[in-house]
């Protein structure tokens, strides 16, 4: 599947982040975290934002400028609505350019839908348009080796990609990134994520 079929998935369940039923504290403690590594509070990305905005109102409230970007039409639409002052971006993060400079970006829950012939041209975007002391988190899916499945649980079909915890953090080394934190937040599942700094 590529992003764009991904995003018409998405757009036909937006009832599931919607419902009164969601825990708008999913990732939460993850994030705060991660934003205490950051050195500067500027502008923050949150990648795949989706349409509840906690991410965004938390980085308000820490003092972010954030921005979102997502594939999917009808979450955007939802997030706008929303919080009408924050810019949101309709774009796939394989192929869109990030042209400015963050100090916080996040990608929780998200790039894991990328293909994974993708996953490693992303990550090296990402990690270029930190700032120096900028600060990326990002879920992935922990497995031993790389690799990529699909699923309907949440409905429609969608994809997931993983390059494997030790091809995640080889990378991000090889990109000069210092790994601030790394956790199985979901153990026995495999719902992993990683906190890394640009020196």
């Amino acid at each position: 599947m590529n992003p764009e079929q991904i995003g018409k998935a998405y757009d036909q369940i937006t009832h599931l982040w919607t419902d009164e039923g969601f825990n708008m504290t999913n990732g939460i403690a993850q994030h705060k975290k991660a934003m205490s590594f950051a050195k500067h509070r500027g502008n923050a990305l949150d990648i795949g934002c989706g349409c509840t905005g906690r991410f965004m109102e938390l980085l308000v409230s820490e003092g972010f400028t954030p921005s979102g970007l997502d594939v999917s039409s009808e979450m955007l639409k939802i997030a706008r609505e929303k919080h009408p002052d924050i810019h949101f971006i309709q774009g796939d993060i394989c192929e869109y350019v990030l042209s400015e400079k963050y100090d916080f970006i996040t990608a929780w829950d998200s790039i894991w839908h990328i293909p994974l012939s993708e996953q490693k041209q992303v990550l090296t975007k990402i990690v270029e348009s930190l700032n120096e002391g900028g600060v990326f988190i990002f879920s992935f899916g922990g497995t031993e080796e790389p690799g990529a499945h699909k699923d309907d649980f949440m409905g429609p079909e969608v994809y997931y990609s993983s390059l494997g915890t030790n091809g995640f953090l080889n990378l991000l080394i090889e990109l000069g990134c210092i790994i601030r934190h790394f956790e199985y937040d979901q153990y026995p599942e495999l719902h992993t994520y990683l906190i890394v700094q640009k020196t």
